[in-house]
């Protein structure tokens, strides 16, 4: 089962992932999008928006250059196993409890506030509570590491991802013997994975590059045969201007 579980499921969490994320965007392309609530309850959402996804953003990139980057880069610089691991979990620790805190006041108007709660699907929902346990894990683990300044352990999940990343055998090998903690942050991590594409988080491969090049005007045809009619929403934002005025 362990071998199944951080050999083989990786895989197959990585596969759903890209592949329903095509499909998504292929077959259903208006319902790629974040779904934003703010024009329901703008109350807490700055706030929490901002403190969750600079916290998440941040977690994201030291996960994927403190794993993915081989050892032999940090050993060139200089950088002790023991020195990583202090920076992971100061780093880490701080950027976890933003994200915890925005993730807090986006969970609560979403469950409180009964015009979001009206609008939210169990998906949305549920992604959200479920990132919100892998938050509580990954600091939970903090307190772990704390027993390990040397680094060693570190190292044993660096292996352990490139290993995944680079299709070498026996990456299960590597965190036999982790505390079950680490396991559990992991095959949460990797559920989230498999439930990418089926939730609003495929936003966060959406970058707006099309508008540069969007036409200025957009032409609405009101019934058959009308003469079509530029709404002019384009032109309006660049003055300033309202509609109406």
């Amino acid at each position: 089962m362990h071998n199944f579980l951080f050999g083989i499921y990786p895989y197959i969490a990585i596969t759903v992932m890209v592949m329903a994320s095509i499909a998504r965007y292929e077959r259903d392309p208006f319902t790629w999008k974040s779904k934003s609530s703010q024009l329901l309850r703008k109350r807490q959402f700055i706030a929490g928006s901002v403190l969750f996804h600079v916290g998440v953003l941040i977690i994201f990139a030291g996960h994927l250059v403190g794993l993915l980057t081989p050892i032999q880069v940090f050993d060139f610089l200089g950088v002790s196993h023991g020195a990583k691991q202090i920076l992971a979990v100061a780093l880490g620790g701080v950027a976890g409890l933003m994200a915890l805190a925005g993730g807090a006041l986006l969970v609560h108007r979403r469950l409180f506030d009964p015009r979001i709660r009206a609008n939210s699907t169990f998906a949305d929902t549920g992604i959200m509570v479920l990132l919100m346990v892998q938050l509580l894990l990954g600091l939970a683990t903090i307190v772990v590491s704390l027993g390990h300044l040397d680094g060693h352990e570190m190292v044993k999940f660096m292996n352990w991802a490139q290993s995944i990343v680079y299709l070498r055998a026996g990456a299960a090998d590597y965190i036999v013997d982790v505390n079950p903690l680490f396991k559990t942050h992991i095959l949460l991590g990797l559920t989230i994975f498999l439930l990418f594409p089926f939730t609003r988080l495929v936003h966060m491969l959406s970058a707006p590059v099309r508008y540069l090049w969007r036409p200025g005007y957009q032409i609405v045809r009101s019934r058959r045969g009308a003469k079509p009619a530029c709404t002019g929403l384009a032109p309006l934002a660049r003055t300033g201007m309202e509609p109406g005025e």
